[in-house]
């Protein structure tokens, strides 16, 4: 399989697993989510789609949750808007990049705060 081929599907497993969530699932224990990425294995039968979930530790397992439980109904929804031999299985990964991003930007403007106190 290319990898070109691969990015592709990665590149419409994001797109239309995004629409799904947002329009598709109803459920109200499902908080503020968002594909952040995709991984495809090379023979296009598994793929880690990664979200990132707006919310307290609660709210991120109850939102992983509720996706890990839709996962049979979004893969069926994919398949339905990709044209595809066959659908891959999707597994729901908690995206954490977002937040360690966060903790070093925060640790960042601490030093630089500190700095600036040390200088006057």
């Amino acid at each position: 399989m290319t990898t070109t081929r691969q990015e592709r599907v990665k590149e419409l497993l994001k797109s239309e697993i995004s629409d799904i969530i947002r329009l598709e699932i109803k459920d109200p224990r499902l908080g503020f989510v968002t594909v952040t990425d995709a991984e495809v294995s090379a023979d296009l039968q598994h793929a880690k789609v990664f979200v990132s979930v707006l919310g307290d530790e609660a709210q991120k397992k109850d939102s992983i949750r509720v996706l890990q439980s839709a996962a049979r109904f979004v893969r069926g929804e994919f398949a339905k808007r990709a044209n595809m031999k066959s659908t891959p299985e999707i597994v729901f990964m908690t995206d954490t990049a977002i937040e360690h991003g966060a903790r070093i930007f925060e640790l960042l403007e601490k030093i630089k705060k500190e700095d600036a106190g040390e200088g006057s």
